[in-house]
C-alpha cells in the first residue's frame, strides 16, 4: 500500500512539474495582454510590433533607473519594466533588458554617464526630512554598433512612442531624406517641426532658388507671401511633376494680428495647388469651435489681460477617414482659408478634416478685431473644407505626385501651429504617409486625449443647470422620505408586538 502510494505521489508530481513547463512554453510562445483602456495604452501597438519585426541582430536594453524613488517615479520604473517584457516578448527573443542601480555604483555611474544618461535631483522625504537626492531615470538601446538614449524618463505618457522611434531608427538601414522648401521672401522658422522630424528622417533647408535634388522623397512648403521668382517656381514645379510629393500649409490671406488687418495674397504658389484641383478661396474660415486671444482692456485708469474666444483661431474636430488623421482628436488652425475641390481632374481628392457646422467665412474687408466685432457672432454656415488629400500625374513618364494641403499658412510655424502637439502629430502622420512608411502613424496620436464636452445650445445648457442643481436635492428628500417610511414601518410593528 505504502508503495503504490508513494509511485500514485511520484506520477502527481511528475504530471504537475509537466503541466507547469508546458504552461510556461505556451505562455512565451503565447504572449498576450488584457487591455481595456480605450486607447489600449498598457499593450503594444500594431506600430510597435511592426518595428520589432525588422529587428534581425540581438538588441540590448540598458536601463538605468534608481531605487525607493517617490510617488510618481516609482510608477513610472513598474510601468516602463512592463512594457520592455512585452517588447522583449514580441520581439521573439531579439530584444533583452536589464535593470541596473547606478546609486552607490561609481562604475554604473559612469557607464551611465558615457551614454548620455545624466543624474538628475529631486525632493524626496527621508527620515522625516525633506532631502535633495541624485537619482538617474534613463535608459539606452545598444544595436550592433549604434545607440540611442532616453536620458530622463519622467513620465510615462509618450513612453512607447519615445521607445518605439529609437528602435526603429536602429533599424532603418537608411534614414530617407525630408526638405523645408523656402523662397526668398520668406522669413518664417518651422525648427520646432523639422526636430520632431530628425527623430525619424534627415532633414535639410532648401531654398527654391536651387533645383531640388533627387534623394529628398517629400518637402513642406510652408507660408508663402508673395509669388515665387521664375526660377523658383520652375525648380517646384519640375520636382512635382517628376513624381514630387509635397506638404503645404498655405492660407489665401495674410494676417497681422497686431493691426488687427488682413490683406490678400498674391502668389503664383496658387497655380501649383490648382494643378491638384485644390482651389484656395479668398477668404478666412470663422468658426465657433475655436481657440483664444489675449487682449488688453480699459476700465478707466486701469488697463488688463484678458482671455477672449476668437474665432479666426479654429479648433478643428471633425476629421475623415483617412490614415493621415486617423486618432487626432483635435488641431488648432490660425487665419485658415477655404479649400474648394474640384474632382473633375484625372486625380484623386480626398477631404481630411473641416471646420464645425457652425462656421462662417470673412471675404472683403478684413477686420481682425476680437472685440465687438460683428462678423464673429452669426456663425451659422455649414462646415468648410480646409485640408485635403490630392494626387496628381503630371506626364506618361513622371510618377504619381501627391499632395497634402492645409489653408493655414502658420501650419508649422514656430509661432504658430509649430507650438501644437496635435499639429506636430499631425504634420508627421502626414510626412510619414507621403513617404509611405506608415509604421509610426497609429502610435503617434495614440496617447493624445483632447476630448472637450460637445457644445450645447442655451436651452440645454439651462436644462442641464438646473437639472443638476435640482436633482441632488430631489435625490436627498427621496432617500428621507424612504428611510421614514421604513423608520415608521418599523415603529408600528413593535408597537403591535409589545400592546
Amino acid at each position: 500500500m505504502d508503495v503504490m502510494n508513494k509511485k500514485s505521489l511520484t506520477i502527481y508530481i511528475v504530471i504537475a512539474l509537466v503541466a507547469v513547463l508546458l504552461a510556461n512554453v505556451v505562455a512565451r510562445n503565447m504572449f498576450f495582454r488584457l487591455d481595456f483602456t480605450d486607447n489600449k495604452m498598457y499593450s503594444l501597438s500594431k506600430s510597435s510590433k511592426a518595428v520589432l519585426n525588422k529587428i534581425d541582430d540581438l538588441m540590448t536594453v540598458k536601463v538605468y533607473f534608481s531605487e525607493n524613488l517617490p510617488g510618481e517615479y516609482g510608477n513610472n520604473r513598474r510601468f516602463l519594466q512592463d512594457i520592455l517584457e512585452e517588447y522583449s516578448a514580441y520581439s521573439d527573443g531579439k530584444l533583452r533588458f536589464e535593470f541596473y542601480k547606478p546609486d552607490n555604483d561609481e562604475e554604473l555611474t559612469q557607464e551611465a554617464q558615457k551614454y548620455g544618461i545624466q543624474p538628475v535631483q529631486l525632493q524626496v522625504v527621508e527620515n522625516d526630512k525633506m532631502e535633495i537626492k541624485r537619482v538617474h531615470m534613463g535608459m539606452v538601446i545598444l544595436y550592433e554598433d549604434k545607440r540611442e538614449s532616453i536620458p530622463i524618463i519622467q513620465t510615462t505618457t509618450g513612453l512607447e512612442y519615445d521607445i518605439t522611434t529609437k528602435i526603429k531608427k536602429l533599424v532603418d538601414t537608411q534614414q530617407k531624406s525630408v526638405a523645408f522648401a523656402t523662397a526668398a521672401h520668406q522669413t518664417s522658422k518651422n525648427e520646432n517641426i523639422a526636430n520632431a522630424l530628425r527623430e525619424s528622417y534627415q532633414v535639410q533647408n532648401i531654398q527654391l532658388a536651387n533645383p531640388i535634388p533627387p534623394t529628398v522623397q517629400m518637402v513642406l512648403v510652408n507660408g508663402m507671401t508673395d509669388s515665387l521668382s521664375t526660377t523658383e517656381y520652375a525648380n517646384l514645379q519640375n520636382y512635382v511633376s517628376n513624381g514630387g510629393n509635397v506638404l503645404m500649409g498655405q492660407s489665401r490671406v495674410s494676417a497681422d494680428l497686431q493691426s488687427q488687418q488682413g490683406t490678400p495674397i498674391q502668389s503664383n504658389i496658387f497655380d501649383l495647388t490648382d494643378q491638384f484641383g485644390l482651389h484656395i478661396q479668398e477668404n478666412l474660415v470663422l468658426d465657433k469651435k475655436c481657440g483664444s486671444v489675449t487682449v488688453q482692456q480699459r476700465n478707466g485708469i486701469f488697463s488688463y489681460n484678458t482671455a477672449m474666444e476668437y474665432q479666426f483661431f479654429p479648433l478643428i474636430r471633425d476629421f475623415n477617414d483617412h490614415t493621415i488623421v486617423s486618432g487626432l482628436e483635435q488641431l488648432r488652425l490660425f487665419f485658415t482659408s477655404e479649400i474648394i475641390a474640384d474632382t473633375t481632374g484625372s486625380g484623386s481628392i480626398l477631404p481630411l478634416f473641416s471646420s464645425s457646422n457652425r462656421s462662417g467665412a470673412m471675404t472683403g474687408r478684413y477686420s481682425l478685431s476680437p472685440i465687438d466685432n460683428p462678423m464673429l457672432k452669426n456663425l451659422s454656415q455649414p462646415p468648410k473644407l480646409v485640408a485635403a488629400y490630392a494626387t496628381a500625374s503630371f506626364g506618361e513618364n513622371s510618377g504619381l505626385s501627391q499632395l497634402i494641403l492645409v489653408g493655414d499658412s502658420e501650419l508649422m510655424s514656430d509661432n504658430g501651429g509649430g507650438r501644437s502637439p496635435e499639429n506636430m502629430v499631425f504634420v508627421m502622420n502626414a510626412v510619414d504617409f507621403l513617404i509611405g512608411d506608415s509604421d509610426l502613424v497609429a502610435l503617434r496620436s495614440r496617447e493624445i486625449t483632447t476630448r472637450p464636452l460637445g457644445e450645447l445650445e442655451d436651452a440645454s445648457k439651462a436644462r442641464w443647470k438646473w437639472l443638476n442643481i435640482l436633482l441632488p436635492a430631489l435625490l436627498v428628500i427621496g432617500f428621507g422620505f424612504i428611510n421614514w417610511k421604513r423608520e415608521s414601518g418599523r415603529t408600528k410593528l413593535l408597537e403591535e408586538l409589545y400592546d
